[in-house]
């Protein structure tokens, strides 16, 4: 599905969200519960530094050399039967799944989770032309049955509780009115989706690596779902970002002792699926897609991104996207790590993302790769300003704070002014008026500042 919401920001998104105090404080404390899932995993594992760094460097020479393993997989995927696509952009790649279908005239298919497809609007796309896509990781197929986009990379329906989803199932899949029991909708979930696995001739996957040395890929799920699909289809379509290439075997296991353990606090996906070869009978096509990912490779302040294995880890710990919603950042991938893709494929679109962070460094400290999340997102502020798409407001309030901030005699000055203000007109700054006032409580100012106090105090 599509976001509806391009056309506000951030901060307007994440007002909206925050109406229902009672549903932030729930998404907050669950996504804060999986973050604490995933310490107590790290926390097991005396390797754990050295693991974030080998994969770091793995990464790192992968994108150092991205051609080269790109060619090589392509080749060994091509020896294995596969057949190898390559894609632009996202309408490149929709056409080319587009005529893939076509070729065997499938009108409705299966498709397991894929956060490409979501960023290339391949849903949509393929419904204008008559192909319905029926989304079987549960967590997908919720939000598709509730015309939503998923609000999370691993948890696409997060911003849900269960009886909402009893609503949805009751009014899509006829289950009882009012039931919400978690199994029980599970269970019935289950057998809607096994009659879409049987009657489907062909299926999409995601990828979550991609293997150059053996031209094999890996998809890591939980339901087991891509493995239905692309066992019961005629034609497996896997869909994959350029950057998603390990170079050996080998180096699998240590991704896939971090991908798990970041995302959901598991020691391991439940089902860890190995495509290399296609069955008899079937077809196994690959489509390696761009998509603005050369271009980000081209930046060297923000290559580090192409890094990420979409384990959700920053946003789980994102005390900006747990209290604002993953709807709010109005892109396929949200929280920090979208932050600082999304401007990459449209600057202008996308500038208000970088600036909905407190820049905290929790995001940097918890990937699994080591990138620098936090100083990416303040490179893309120095960036979108210079480039002239700071909105007016943001402008003028920053070339404020600068002539307060550079002048000693006026930093002073306008802090005495502030503090009598705030303890003698609390009003002036607590209104609607001010966004920090919105959803928090101003501190109480304080009797001297910390320059005066130091002055009083320091010892020689």
């Amino acid at each position: 599905m599509e976001p509806t919401t391009a056309h506000k920001e951030h901060a307007e998104l994440a007002e909206s969200f925050n109406k229902d105090e009672a549903r932030v404080d729930w998404h907050d404390e669950t996504l804060w519960w999986v973050r604490q899932k995933r310490d107590k995993m790290a926390w097991s594992l005396p390797e754990w530094e050295d693991l974030r760094e080998t994969a770091s460097r793995i990464k790192f020479n992968v994108l150092g050399n991205l051609h080269d393993y790109l060619v090589e997989f392509e080749k060994n995927a091509q020896l294995n039967g596969a057949t190898v696509h390559w894609a632009a952009d996202a309408k490149e790649h929709n056409e080319i799944v587009l005529k893939l279908l076509k070729e065997q005239g499938v009108q409705r298919m299966v498709k397991s989770k894929s956060m490409l497809t979501e960023e290339c609007h391949l849903n949509p796309f393929l419904a204008e032309h008559g192909i319905e896509v029926i989304d079987t990781d549960l967590g997908e197929r919720i939000v598709q049955l509730a015309k939503e986009p998923p609000s999370h990379i691993v948890l696409p329906c997060i911003h849900k509780k269960k009886e909402e989803i009893g609503d949805l199932f009751h009014i899509h899949l006829g289950t009882p009115a009012g039931n919400a029991d978690p199994k029980f909708l599970t269970a019935a979930a289950r057998l809607h989706l096994r009659k879409e696995f049987i009657l489907s001739r062909a299926v999409i996957t995601g990828v979550n690596f991609a293997v150059a040395e053996t031209g094999e890929m890996v998809v890591c799920t939980n339901e087991g779902n891509a493995d239905m699909g692309a066992h019961l289809a005629d034609v497996h379509i896997a869909c994959m970002g350029i950057e998603k290439i390990i170079p050996q075997r080998k180096h699998l296991g240590v991704f896939l002792r971090l991908l798990a353990r970041s995302a959901t606090g598991q020691p391991i996906t439940t089902y860890s699926s190995h495509f290399r070869k296609p069955g008899a009978g079937q077809k196994l096509h690959i489509v390696l897609v761009d998509n603005g990912r050369s271009r980000q490779l081209g930046r060297e302040e923000f290559r580090n991104s192409l890094k990420c294995i979409r384990c959700g880890a920053c946003m789980n710990t994102c005390p900006v996207y747990r209290r604002s919603g993953g709807h709010s950042y109005h892109n396929a991938v949200a929280g920090p790590i979208g932050a600082i893709l999304a401007p990459n494929l449209d600057m202008k679109e996308n500038a208000d993302l970088p600036f909905a962070s407190t820049l905290c460094g929790s995001c940097s400290n918890v990937c699994p790769v080591k990138i620098n999340i936090h100083e990416q997102l303040y490179k893309w502020r120095q960036v979108i300003v210079q480039e002239g798409y700071a909105t007016t407001s943001k402008k003028a309030s920053m070339q404020m704070m600068n002539m307060v901030l550079s002048r000693p005699t006026v930093f002073k000055t306008a802090g005495g002014v502030g503090r009598w203000v705030m303890r003698h007109f609390p009003g002036v700054v607590n209104n609607g008026l001010n966004p920090w006032y919105k959803q928090r409580d101003m501190p109480e100012a304080p009797k001297q500042s910390f320059a005066d106090w130091y002055k009083k105090n320091k010892t020689l």
